[in-house]
């Protein structure tokens, strides 16, 4: 076998309007895609993409197809525990991926050959094809100054709504940029939005509260975006450049995060990568752009950072629960509440969920400090209250005595008498 001979160019792939086909030398493998795309679009793209490079290692080492890789393993001429460890071996010579992206390939090629009636005892998996242990990084959470400097850093108007939006709701990157102008419910109190279920691991939809600065954010982002400008182009006719002055036309249906938009059928994993570039380049300038030990491909600080901070920050406060349902975990099957109890919770966390405005922040801190002040009064009231109390107390005892006294001598007398 010629394991670390050189990858052949992988299949491609159709687009069409509606649907999405897998064209590849193997029946069976394009079957599978097109079984597991019922399922989602976006998994079977991955697949697709991960049993193409099963599907390189087949033909390279074994100088087969898959269906006839299937069809020896079945009849007892090949091993599949071998092939699978063969396909680990042919992963780390041939492509510098982590631990985690080989693990999935390798999971990915076992689960294409289980849908195929080939028999993988979990135990002898396990004996028989070592995979690399994944790594489990620590990564830190964000601090709240940390994402105020980071937004103070942002210079683009939509890269600084973007990134407060998922500071203050937690949201997945794309669950963000999936968010249309009509799902916005900014006059509502407290103010919500509404996440398709399409769009989310979970494939449940979800309204979300949001903080006053967020809604406020977002106001002046889509004035901004739908303003009157000046637009300059060159006429084919007179060869002359015309001005004109034009306002964007503004359809609920526009996604929020768009500049661009295809009203048909907008993509807004497309939007990703831009966003994406635009905050690392932000993070480069601030000097936060460090990348992670052993994998320089991420950044230290990513879009899911603040993710990872709602979490936390919610939690913190002693609403794990809340936090789990507030980010976009799946339910719990016991936590189950009224949305004007969600609604109350929300205004508890609201405080700690804003960043620059700095008046609701002084508000809140005068507010506390009153609460604390009228605390110490009502403190030292009662205790003034109680040492009355110990004084009243300490003179009745003090009678009680005088008064015991008095009668063991009048007792004492009578007994005389």
């Amino acid at each position: 076998m010629t394991t670390g001979s050189k990858i052949l160019k992988t299949t491609t792939t159709q687009t069409t309007q509606n649907h999405i086909f897998y064209h590849s030398s193997d029946k069976i493998m394009d079957k599978f895609i097109r079984n597991i795309r019922a399922m989602n679009k976006a998994t079977a793209h991955e697949y697709h993409f991960r049993l193409t490079t099963f599907q390189n290692f087949v033909t390279n080492d074994y100088k087969t197809t898959l269906d006839d890789l299937i069809m020896k393993v079945k009849q007892g001429s090949e091993d599949a525990y071998d092939i699978l460890s063969n396909y680990v071996i042919f992963l780390k010579l041939t492509s510098n991926i982590s631990p985690s992206t080989l693990k999935a390939r390798i999971v990915t090629a076992k689960n294409f050959l289980e849908y195929y009636d080939v028999d993988i005892n979990p135990r002898k998996f396990k004996l028989k094809v070592k995979i690399p242990k994944v790594i489990r990084k620590n990564k830190e959470v964000l601090s709240k100054e940390d994402i105020s400097e980071i937004l103070n850093a942002c210079s683009d108007i939509r890269l600084k709504t973007y990134v407060m939006l998922l500071a203050s709701t937690g949201f997945r990157a794309v669950e963000a940029l999936s968010i249309r102008i009509k799902d916005l419910h900014l006059e509502d109190r407290p103010t919500k939005i509404f996440v398709r279920g399409e769009f989310t691991k979970t494939k449940s939809d979800r309204h979300i509260f949001l903080t006053q600065e967020v809604s406020t954010q977002l106001k002046q982002w889509l004035e901004y975006k739908y303003r009157g400008r000046r637009v300059c182009y060159k006429d084919n006719q007179s060869k002359k450049t015309i001005t004109e002055y034009r306002t964007p036309e503004r359809n609920d249906n526009d996604l929020i995060f768009a500049v661009y938009q295809d009203r048909e059928k907008p993509v807004p994993s497309m939007i990703y990568y831009d966003l994406a570039r635009s905050f690392g380049k932000t993070l480069d300038r601030m000097g936060k752009g460090a990348r992670e030990d052993g994998n320089e491909r991420r950044r230290q600080i990513t879009l899911h950072s603040f993710r990872r901070f709602v979490n936390t920050t919610i939690s913190d406060l002693g609403y794990s629960d809340y936090s789990e349902y507030f980010i976009g975990h799946s339910d719990s099957t016991y936590w189950r509440k009224k949305d004007s109890v969600k609604a109350e919770l929300f205004c508890k966390i609201e405080p700690y969920l804003t960043f620059l405005n700095v008046h609701q922040l002084e508000r809140q801190g005068a507010d506390i400090q009153t609460k604390v002040e009228e605390l110490e009064e009502l403190n030292q009231s009662l205790r003034q209250r109680d040492k009355v109390k110990d004084d009243a107390i300490a003179q009745l005892s003090d009678q009680l005595v005088s008064l015991s006294a008095r009668l063991q001598e009048i007792e004492r007398r009578q007994q005389q008498i």
